[in-house]
């Protein structure tokens, strides 16, 4: 088969793959994620938790997930996918079930730091390691499909869950979101993740890395094929780290704290509530503007100005002085640049530094993220005051923004630097 023909091949196939996969990641985050928050004052009311004890299951489970995350794409990476992300399922389903007989602390501790590593298997970061593989010249396209289901988790699941625990209880509700991984994302990932490319080595030239393909090294002084840790010799590398580890904690910081924060800007209780709901449904917004548009955008101009959105978004609270006009105009910048925001930060490796190593290097990043969105809220907490309310929290958060975007710029600027 020509080049032509399979590349032909491939993006047919590319949509209904990338449809499939998914909704494991819309049950994923919808059953472990976002349903934390639903679970903390039951299992504090029964346990007898502060909600400082409660937080630190959900850090914990982020922890965990950054501890798994380097071994997690090292599979991938080697063609192990299909086990990687239906064991990931079993494993997810599995803790929910256990979580659901959970009688101490401990055991409550035990149950979220379980899936936390479940979640390193089967969340973003393995599923746009899958797809970048698979789809070699279209690995953006794929992942902005992929996306799409999984924006929605929040706006689905918080209410379901919700549902679930009115109508049986939260042990019970638990036995619910198990039986969907079990019986809908570990058979999908089984049947939907066969036939795993090998590695191989990849050559791309440079020409059409400026054009936007994919290529093992950008920077001119590494070789095309190299040994992952050549690539922690470079800038590249270490400037995408510095923009996903500062954007990863403004965007973990602020969902914790946005209620408070709306409340804050006078708006009525209903509002305060429903405009959280509806950033599941903007970051949709965003990623299909980025679907239907940017084939007539240049990709690493776009690259460069989503990223902006949020500092432009925290820019309009600080101006507004939290008033409802301000807030709501935050909210639909914040929305669309986190939902636009993932795409970016789910190919920059990829683009910039390596296609082919880019589950490990992606897996190397998440002990410093998953240190960062632990951290996060608490130094929102910190920064805090009555007498100031969340100013000086906005202006940490405009600083982050700002510096992560300037390091994506760098990272960018250097990655395609002519050859001379």
């Amino acid at each position: 088969m020509s080049n032509t023909s399979a590349h032909a091949l491939r993006a047919t196939q590319l949509g209904p793959f990338s449809v499939w996969l998914s909704l494991p990641q819309l049950i994923t985050w919808g059953s472990v994620f976002y349903t934390f928050s639903l679970l903390m004052m039951p299992l504090e009311a029964e346990l007898g938790m502060g909600r400082a004890e409660s937080s630190l299951a959900f850090s914990l489970a982020l922890l965990a997930e950054g501890l798994m995350a380097y071994w997690v794409g090292r599979w991938i990476d080697a063609g192990h996918e299909r086990q990687v992300m239906t064991l990931g399922s079993v494993w997810v389903g599995l803790g929910l079930l256990g979580h659901s007989f959970v009688t101490s602390v401990a055991g409550f501790y035990a149950a979220w730091i379980w899936l936390g590593l479940g979640m390193a298997a089967t969340l973003y970061t393995p599923a746009f390691a899958v797809v970048t593989r698979r789809f070699a010249q279209d690995f953006r396209r794929a992942i902005i499909t992929l996306t799409f289901l999984g924006g929605l988790a929040s706006t689905v699941f918080i209410p379901l869950f919700a549902w679930w625990m009115e109508l049986w209880g939260w042990r019970q509700a638990l036995w619910a979101l198990a039986a969907l991984q079990l019986l809908v994302c570990a058979p999908l990932h089984g049947w939907l993740l066969h036939g795993a490319p090998r590695p191989e080595a990849r050559h791309t030239d440079r020409t059409q890395a400026k054009q936007g393909a994919p290529a093992d090294m950008l920077h001119p002084t590494v070789p095309v094929t190299v040994p992952v840790r050549e690539h922690l010799r470079h800038a590249p590398f270490w400037l995408l780290a510095l923009f996903m580890v500062l954007t990863m904690s403004v965007t973990s910081a602020l969902p914790a704290h946005m209620i408070a924060l709306l409340q804050e800007s006078g708006l009525s209780p209903a509002w305060v509530l429903a405009i959280p709901a509806a950033i599941g449904v903007i970051q949709v917004l965003g990623r299909l503007v980025l679907f239907v548009f940017e084939r007539y955008w240049d990709v690493h101009a776009a690259n460069r100005w989503i990223p902006t959105l949020i500092p432009a978004g925290i820019v309009a609270l600080l101006i507004g002085g939290l008033s409802p006009v301000a807030s709501l105009v935050f909210v639909l910048l914040y929305g669309l640049g986190n939902g636009m925001n993932t795409i970016v930060k789910g190919t920059a490796m990829a683009q910039y530094v390596s296609r082919t190593h880019v589950g490990q290097l992606n897996g190397l990043l998440g002990l410093p993220i998953a240190l960062a969105r632990a951290a996060a809220p608490l130094i929102l907490g910190l920064l805090w005051s009555p007498q100031h309310g969340y100013t000086l929290a906005l202006w940490w958060l405009l600083t982050a923004s700002l510096l992560g975007t300037g390091a994506l710029w760098a990272a960018q600027r250097s990655a395609l630097k002519p050859v001379r």
